[in-house]
């Protein structure tokens, strides 16, 4: 009998799914081993004919042969029934099988639902089926998105986009996976994005706390006062100690990273940076005139580091 599942099937290589499987349920019923009882040959035509369904049935294997990659068999395989073959073939030879007429063979009507159940049954797990790969993207977040947590839009390389939901406290170097967004596949792979988080002009982060260089006036540094500054959450009031230097830090309670994954909100810290503002003659003329009075030597006991 023609090992060439098109020869066996009666069709030709153009032949359509639709086609291959009519010609399949076809053929099967006439070879059906419960209307040939005792006939070894039908029971081996019944056997091949499975087997050239099962490999023009999956888009795969056909185009494997039809590329010459794989026999008639599947690669060097002896081809085995279909899913469920087993079974018919238990009630084909039990006079107790649930397919039996009263006659103890199976009628034309009981068979059409054999073949139908076979169908089926190669549909649910007669395939291999192939996971779909994970893709790799880079993304650059906004430093308060990042912090805050929002949504970002990936521009794909090969078109399209994916929307990003960017969790609170994202950092640097976190991926993020969005499931079945890769290559298509049963299952669908996933879209792995790894994060870049872009500076911020005014904020840095020290693990859930947000640090700001806010500069102040050498009155405001010297004299005190309420002043606002910024946070990731807008800006707030704040009082400044009087004689206030450069690198204080003032902290201001839960205006950090929000809470986020069994981690409790971070602080805010303003770190106070000096600005003197250029030239004031009338500072200038006040600290001549206190130049000769005792001071406080910033740089004490320096000389003896050496």
């Amino acid at each position: 009998m023609a090992t060439d599942p098109y020869e066996v099937l009666g069709v030709p290589k153009t032949a359509t799914d639709k086609q291959i499987r009519s010609a399949f349920v076809k053929l099967a019923k006439k070879s059906h081993p419960d209307l040939n009882p005792g006939d070894k040959q039908a029971e081996e035509r019944f056997k091949a004919i499975n087997a050239a369904n099962d490999l023009l049935s999956d888009p795969e294997k056909r185009a494997r042969f039809d590329r010459g990659e794989i026999d008639a068999s599947g690669q060097e395989k002896a081809p085995e029934p279909p899913p469920g073959w087993g079974r018919y073939r238990q009630h084909a030879e039990s006079p107790q099988g649930g397919f039996y007429g009263s006659s103890g063979f199976a009628d034309e009507g009981d068979l059409g639902d054999i073949i139908e159940e076979m169908l089926r049954a190669q549909g649910r797990g007669g395939r291999r089926s192939r996971a779909g790969q994970d893709y790799q993207y880079r993304l650059t977040v906004p430093f308060l998105d990042a912090v805050r947590g929002g949504t970002q839009r990936l521009n794909l390389p090969e078109g399209g986009n994916l929307d990003v939901r960017i969790p609170v406290g994202l950092e640097s170097g976190q991926t993020l996976r969005l499931r079945a967004k890769g290559a298509p596949g049963d299952p669908p792979g996933d879209a792995l994005i790894e994060v870049e988080v872009a500076p911020h002009p005014y904020f840095r982060r020290e693990g859930n706390d947000i640090l700001c260089d806010l500069p102040v006036t050498v009155a405001e540094a010297m004299l005190g006062g309420k002043i606002t500054v910024p946070t990731i959450g807008g800006t707030v009031a704040m009082n400044i100690p009087a004689g206030s230097e450069t690198g204080t830090r003032l902290r201001l309670r839960g205006r950090g990273v929000p809470a986020h994954g069994g981690a409790a909100a971070g602080d805010a810290y303003v770190v106070l940076k000096l600005v003197l503002g250029g030239p004031d003659p009338s500072l200038e003329k006040f600290l001549r005139e206190r130049q000769d009075a005792p001071a406080h030597n910033p740089r004490a006991g320096m000389e003896d580091a050496a």
